[in-house]
């Protein structure tokens, strides 16, 4: 059988979902899909007996080139002070439509590119190893290989013990974070202490922004003008510490991290989100 517009239709949710979860971008998944639309009508000589695996795997492809590109050109998030805001609102909006969570999104960016097809494919798709394999360019053993990496990274077998320090330290900074996301002045400057500091990479700020801001009031006065950076973040474990990863569309932009002395804030230090960093489930 040849591939119909209706098999298209059809299969165009499914072929979607795979897309943004391989390449974590609306736009890139969008013109991996069309691209398989494009593709299909030239091979329109030969017989599919499953247009939607067959157009799974054009997807998958089509995204692996994507993700290797985009791997060569070693781009740490284009722009790191002033992201695509266009970009990031249909990736946000593609995330909750999609209902992805913003740390496995976080955490897929960090795979390689085999990683992540092999990982989306079999383990949220159910595709089987041999069709990955093809996809890849491999044998079914090195996706396996793959996945098994992927998974590991992921769904660690088991969380990192918290100490009473770390967890009571955990719900100081969440209990800010939720004051700073409802706009409550009162509640963030009691959970910081008289001398607390915020430090922030220039990069991430807007032109005139200080680096460095001290007193609990200055620096909760501050927060407010980050709102909306601070209602996509998510925490994470990141070089062996929970911090928060500001993360808009699932895109590891800034980490934000907090030091703490009983119940205060005494500390806060915001810097870009660096490729090397080993990332990991709370």
């Amino acid at each position: 059988m040849v591939i119909s517009t209706l098999d298209f239709e059809e299969a165009r949710p499914q072929l979607l979902s795979v897309a943004y979860r391989i390449v974590g971008s609306a736009q890139d998944a969008e013109d991996a899909v069309q691209t398989a639309w494009l593709r299909a009508h030239t091979a329109q000589d030969r017989d599919v007996d499953n247009p939607t695996a067959w157009l799974t795997a054009v997807v998958s492809r089509v995204c692996l080139d994507q993700l290797r590109d985009r791997r060569r050109r070693r781009r740490l998030v284009e722009t790191l002070a002033y992201p695509d805001e266009a970009a990031m609102a249909a990736d946000e909006d593609m995330r909750r439509r999609e209902d992805v969570s913003r740390a496995l999104l976080v955490l897929l960016d960090a795979l390689t590119p085999a990683q992540r097809v092999a990982y989306v494919l079999h383990d949220l798709f159910t595709v089987p190893f041999t069709d990955i394999a093809a996809i890849l360019g491999t044998t079914p053993a090195a996706v396996k290989k793959h996945a098994s990496r992927a998974r590991a990274r992921i769904a660690p077998a088991a969380a990192p013990h918290r100490s009473p320090e770390e967890a009571r330290h955990r719900e100081v900074v969440e209990e800010f974070l939720r004051a700073a996301r409802g706009g409550d002045m009162a509640r963030m400057v009691a959970l910081l202490a008289p001398d607390c500091v915020r430090q922030a990479d220039p990069v991430l700020l807007p032109a005139g922004t200080a680096a460095t801001v001290r007193g609990a009031a200055a620096v909760a006065e501050e927060t407010r003008l980050f709102v909306a950076r601070i209602a996509v973040s998510t925490p994470l474990r990141v070089a062996g510490r929970i911090v928060d990863v500001i993360a808009p569309g699932g895109h590891p932009l800034a980490v934000i991290d907090m030091q703490t002395d009983g119940d205060a804030i005494t500390a806060i230090t915001i810097r870009p989100v660096r490729r090397a960093d080993e990332v990991a489930r709370v």
